[in-house]
């Protein structure tokens, strides 16, 4: 178990506000789970003194993988945090990831389980996303990504610009459902599907004098996006 530094506040529950509300801490002495001191509620204003348990730290191994890169670290957790796939957290040195697997103490396949019982996480970098996104233009469908923060939202209805062309997202597959009206954010997402709205193409100045340039040289297929799957 790690040691616990004196935080400024704390959170827990108010007898005036009647729920759990955050407390500046006047003075205190800082115990191995709990904190003996008075406190001020920053609603209400209420002064107590008491004894306010909280859970312990702990450290735990974690596997963190970037791409194709991946490296073994620690990070810590309160004992009382519930765990399971697709959390998201900052590492110790700031690093944003999401749970990708749990291995757990009693070795119990489970969907969530009790920090206490976390032998090792395995976590992949959660700051930037590449998201799956499917532009249709009649004949063939184009295979491309586009980056995103977790937090950022797509609508059904608005545009996306690549380099060659805009595509209007006509649909988005979330881990949960098919979101054909409305918004959803990138950290749920797996395929957005578009329709393309605009092409981009050079525009090329041809002058009378020019005998340099053959029409049979250009191949309409050199203009295509190739995809990735």
């Amino acid at each position: 178990m790690m040691k616990r530094e004196m935080p400024e506040t704390i959170y827990f529950d108010c007898p005036d506000c009647d729920e759990e509300t955050e407390h500046e801490i006047l003075k205190g002495r800082m115990g191995k789970a709990s904190i003996e001191g008075t406190f001020r509620c920053t609603v209400c204003g209420k002064v107590s003194s008491q004894t306010i348990k909280i859970p312990e730290l702990i450290e735990v191994p974690v596997v963190f993988s970037d791409g194709d890169v991946s490296e073994t670290t620690h990070t810590t957790i309160e004992s009382n945090d519930i765990i399971q796939i697709d959390d998201e957290f900052f590492l110790d040195d700031g690093r944003r990831v999401c749970v990708t697997h749990v291995d757990p103490i009693d070795g119990k396949v489970r969907k969530k389980t009790l920090a206490t019982n976390v032998r090792k996480l395995w976590v992949k970098q959660f700051d930037i996303l590449s998201i799956k996104v499917s532009v249709n233009d009649d004949s063939r469908t184009y295979s491309l990504r586009v980056e995103a923060e977790p937090d950022d939202e797509f609508v059904v209805g608005t545009q996306l610009s690549f380099e060659d062309f805009d595509c209007l997202i006509h649909a988005i597959k979330t881990k949960h459902s098919l979101v054909k009206k409305g918004v959803a954010e990138a950290r749920d997402i797996t395929r957005i599907y578009g329709k393309i709205r605009k092409k981009r193409y050079e525009v090329l100045d041809f002058e009378d004098d020019d005998d340099d340039f053959d029409l049979g040289e250009f191949d309409e297929n050199d203009y295509v996006i190739e995809d990735d799957e």
